[in-house]
């Protein structure tokens, strides 16, 4: 369950996710506005590519993260901190927004549940690895 296999790929698809959505969200913030609520967006208070940086960020500790943890197994339990901040602002983002798309709507239904369980799975990695060591 916590093979070097799996981890590895659980890393790649964060690192690709997060550099999917920061980078719509710094290179077009429109394209955010239409992909999640079907209607192009103006950023005018540059909410959209303050989002974008916080993706940003975790596409950067996700690449150490990738490239350290087989000697430093503590980037997974970093890796799991980072993806439990997005736990609840998912939900709350779907709540409070208007005319969300079906993929808008997808997304931040699946991300609370899909974070949690990233975060979980890190940890317990973590756990798996300091205690049996790498195999």
């Amino acid at each position: 369950m916590f093979s070097q296999r799996y981890i590895q790929f659980l890393l790649w698809f964060l690192v690709l996710l997060d550099l999917f959505l920061s980078g719509i969200c710094l290179v077009s913030p429109a394209a955010w506005g239409q992909l999640m609520h079907g209607q192009l967006i103006q950023d005018e208070f540059g909410v959209i590519r303050r989002l974008g940086a916080v993706w940003l960020a975790f596409l950067v500790f996700q690449t150490l993260a990738l490239l350290n943890w087989k000697k430093a197994p503590y980037w997974l339990v970093l890796v799991a901190g980072i993806r439990l901040t997005e736990v609840f602002s998912d939900w709350f983002y779907g709540y409070f927004a208007s005319d969300l798309s079906w993929f808008g709507f997808a997304g931040l239904l699946i991300a609370p549940p899909a974070n949690a369980f990233f975060g979980w799975y890190l940890i317990r990695a973590y756990h798996f690895y300091q205690n049996n060591g790498a195999q």
